[in-house]
């Protein structure tokens, strides 16, 4: 497994860390009943997560694991983007252990232990949801074994589709429910101003993903979404993830739209080191 993981140092974590986790699941939970998804409902309930104490990863993986073979899996800091992506594959999620300062409870650039625990791994427990992103990490193993036969930016063209894509879709994708418009994506998840926002809010707009407009769509991370896609179930996204292989395999990717995100060099070295 990978080597950039790290055990959780739970003795190390304050009155303060436990206090923030508190706050942001308490102001969260009424958000959650109201926004978000069935299979996020059912995923946190399952996790049985103490809503006034920092999750120990060795208790929510004892809940996560026999459902879907997923974990928890602590990391210190970045992890470059073919690594976090062969995690997925290997349903390993690399899960941040430090948490937000009490000043920083709406907004934080970086993910922290609530986003990824209350935000991401509740998902983790759904099987198509899973397999989705067993597929994603498929998808960027395909991309590692054609570094050979691509162009450097031709390559960085690809992981910027495969970046916009998770984006606005595992971090800010909704779905169209029984119930109406429910959000799915853990940046949604674990904001307490953005799930309203992206719900309610006549500022947004929302359109049925269409894997062309994905893929070009450029996106800034320090305010929120004006523009959200909508899914119809997580087979529709598994199915998108698989259009999404093949349009990299018949090229479709290498000559993506400009603009964010970036790809900086550790990402992109990720996959030319994966690719040899």
């Amino acid at each position: 497994m990978n080597s950039s993981f790290v055990e959780q140092p739970y003795q190390l974590y304050t009155p303060e860390d436990h206090k923030s986790w508190s706050k942001l699941y308490s102001r969260m939970k009424p958000r959650w009943e109201k926004y978000a998804n069935d299979h996020f409902l059912k995923g946190i309930s399952s996790l049985a997560l103490q809503p006034d104490r920092v999750p120990r990863l060795e208790d929510v993986n004892r809940f996560l694991r026999p459902l879907t073979g997923f974990q928890a899996k602590g990391v210190a800091g970045y992890v470059p983007a073919f690594v976090f992506f062969d995690c997925l594959r290997q349903r390993a999620f690399p899960t941040t252990i430090n948490i937000r300062h009490a000043d920083q409870l709406d907004y934080l650039p970086e993910p922290d232990i609530f986003h990824d625990i209350a935000g991401h791994v509740p998902m983790h427990t759904d099987p198509a949801f899973a397999e989705a992103l067993v597929r994603l990490g498929d998808c960027a193993h395909a991309a590692a074994e054609m570094v050979s036969s691509i162009r450097i930016e031709e390559l960085t063209s690809i992981i910027r589709a495969l970046a916009r894509f998770f984006w606005f879709t595992i971090e800010f994708g909704l779905m169209q429910t029984k119930q109406g418009l429910r959000v799915y994506g853990s940046g949604l998840l674990s904001s307490h101003g953005e799930i309203e926002h992206a719900i309610a809010s006549s500022d947004v707009q929302r359109y049925p993903l269409q894997l062309e407009w994905v893929i070009n769509q450029s996106f800034a991370i320090d305010h929120y979404q004006p523009l959200l896609f909508t899914v119809e179930s997580f087979d529709h996204l598994f199915s998108l993830v698989n259009q999404l292989e093949q349009w990299m395999k018949q090229g479709k990717l290498n000559h993506v739209a400009p603009g964010e995100p970036g790809v900086n060099e550790e990402d992109l070295k990720s996959f030319l080191d994966a690719g040899k």
